[in-house]
């Protein structure tokens, strides 16, 4: 029994949720409230209007902002791994210096979008507009995806999906 008892324990913290996500912090944001550096881990902020926000340096790893608007927002330094943006409006957003990888920006308006040291590894821009984005790179670009509907600055490309 005595043995028992530290491989029992291991398991609990082994099966504990690590850094859950915050249901204060993501009720305040969904009723329109900034939340910069909030744990919003799987939030659910799509169909929603969140325009001028501050959500710097939070945490909205596999947050759905599908459908969503989402104009002049800053999610600066955040992490957006495995982030649901489809078909949302990011126009002026700032994604400086965030994590996106995995993120999914499928038919979403990135017009004016920062993305000056972002993270875009497995970024899927499939139809995006973003022919006005700030802050991208080729070499941002070649870690991502997208198709033939998908609008970037003049002079950069990206692989097809």
């Amino acid at each position: 029994m005595k043995r028992l008892f530290p491989v029992l324990a291991v398991m609990a913290v082994l099966a504990s949720p690590v850094a859950a996500q915050n249901a204060g912090q993501i009720g305040r944001a969904q009723s329109g409230a900034s939340c910069a550096g909030c744990n919003l881990f799987q939030a659910d902020f799509s169909n929603r209007e969140l325009k001028g926000k501050n959500f710097a340096g939070a945490r909205l790893r596999q947050a759905d902002l599908s459908l969503g608007s989402f104009n002049r927002t800053s999610f600066a330094g955040g992490d957006l791994r495995d982030l649901n943006g489809f078909g949302a409006l990011f126009s002026n957003a700032s994604f400086a210096k965030a994590n996106l990888t995995n993120a999914t920006f499928v038919g979403a308006y990135l017009e004016g979008a920062n993305f000056a040291g972002a993270t875009l590894s497995g970024v899927n821009f499939s139809g995006a507009e973003m022919s006005q984005a700030k802050g991208l790179t080729q070499r941002q670009l070649d870690s991502a995806c997208g198709d033939r509907e998908t609008q970037l600055p003049r002079g950069l490309r990206i692989p097809i999906c």
